[in-house]
């Protein structure tokens, strides 16, 4: 699965995402609290001090300080008197709103992305999903199910950003590093439910590379209101 995984990525990477080694001091160390976030590694109601933050960032102590006004500003980051950063907790509505914000924006997206988007991006994109397939038939591979969930938030972050609105990019990247803190557990990409994940992305992707934007746009409506029955604790 490698070669297509490491292509599709490579493609989401020329499409705006971050690549590494270019940005300043502090967008690191923003970039690599976001990171922390989206993995996971710093949970809802979770104190930090700016310290751990530098340990976990690998960041300097000035750089994590710049970071933390735009960590507030977003609703990434707390500041608790005396005591440190914590890390948001947040509950339902918040869950059920927040999807009904990306539900809108990237199913607005569509359009843009099949006027927009390579054939060659989509294609890759397709290849990867297929053969990562092919791996969960063939054998276990440890790895499998955190490539494809890089692989999920690069794509669906790519599909909004072909609507070239820097305001809705930001927008929608907040949104859903707070929707994976809420939820983390139960959204995530994982063995048992890879298979699952694949045939609703594939069902989008075909669509879209076909040209077939109503079919497109009802599939990843689908996906995602799969995903929100599962963050809220349902079952499929």
């Amino acid at each position: 699965m490698s070669d297509a995984v490491l292509h599709a990525d490579d493609l989401n990477q020329q499409g705006g995402q971050r690549p590494p080694g270019h940005a300043p001091l502090r967008q690191a160390a923003y970039d690599r609290i976001e990171d922390l976030l989206n993995e996971g590694v710093l949970k809802p109601g979770q104190v930090v001090s700016q310290r751990e933050l530098v340990e976990k960032t690998g960041a300097t102590l000035g750089a994590v300080r710049e970071t933390i006004p735009r960590l507030e500003a977003e609703g990434l980051l707390q500041t608790l008197p005396k005591r440190g950063l914590m890390v948001p907790s947040l509950d339902i509505a918040f869950v059920r709103d927040a999807y009904q914000l990306r539900a809108m924006i990237e199913m607005s997206a569509v359009p843009h992305a099949l006027k927009f988007l390579q054939a060659e991006e989509i294609d890759a994109w397709i290849a990867a999903h297929q053969e990562a397939r092919t791996s969960l038939d063939c054998a276990a591979d440890p790895d499998l199910s955190s490539r494809l969930q890089r692989l999920d938030w690069a794509m669906h972050a790519r599909l909004v950003g072909m609507m070239g609105n820097a305001l809705i990019d930001n927008v929608y990247r907040v949104t859903a590093i707070k929707i994976r803190m809420a939820v983390q557990s139960r959204i995530r990409v994982t063995p048992s439910n890879a298979l699952r994940v694949i045939g609703e992305h594939l069902a989008f992707l075909e669509a879209m590379r076909d040209g077939r934007e109503t079919d497109a746009i009802a599939a990843l409506k689908k996906h995602i209101d799969n995903s929100l029955t599962l963050a809220l604790g349902g079952s499929l």
